[in-house]
């Protein structure tokens, strides 16, 4: 009868699951983390992008570099060992946009009721 040992296939020193390829991981995204930062400030701070377009742009750039974090740092990918982190992630962003949206929904509804100053100084003479 053969007996395994808790750390077969595994050396001393070394925690289970990890990659060595995550530290090039952690510096490609460190790289393209830096390069998408480099370009919003470049964007908000240059005449040659259109004034109208820069949130848009800014939006997009703030989103690519969301991938990037999740991708690079988080390692959340499509792969089906990763369903349960995918599911995580996603349940996250649903309940961070519930928030969000709803606070603004809720806010709007505040200021459309809300007497203007105007109002309120000439109901006070």
């Amino acid at each position: 009868m053969q007996t395994e040992s808790p750390a077969q296939g595994h050396s001393p020193g070394v925690a289970t699951g990890s990659d060595p390829h995550h530290g090039r991981s952690y510096v490609i995204g460190l790289a393209f983390a830096i390069v998408l930062t480099a370009a919003s400030f470049w964007a908000s701070s240059t005449p040659l992008v259109y004034a109208r377009s820069l949130p848009i742009l800014i939006a997009v750039l703030a989103v690519a570099q969301m991938g990037v974090h999740v991708a690079f740092f988080l390692h959340v990918s499509s792969a089906p060992d990763q369903a349960n982190n995918f599911l995580a992630l996603a349940f996250g962003v649903f309940i961070t946009a519930l928030v969000v949206f709803g606070t603004m929904l809720i806010m709007a509804n505040l200021n459309h009721n809300m007497v203007s100053m105007d109002q309120l100084m000439q109901m006070q003479r």
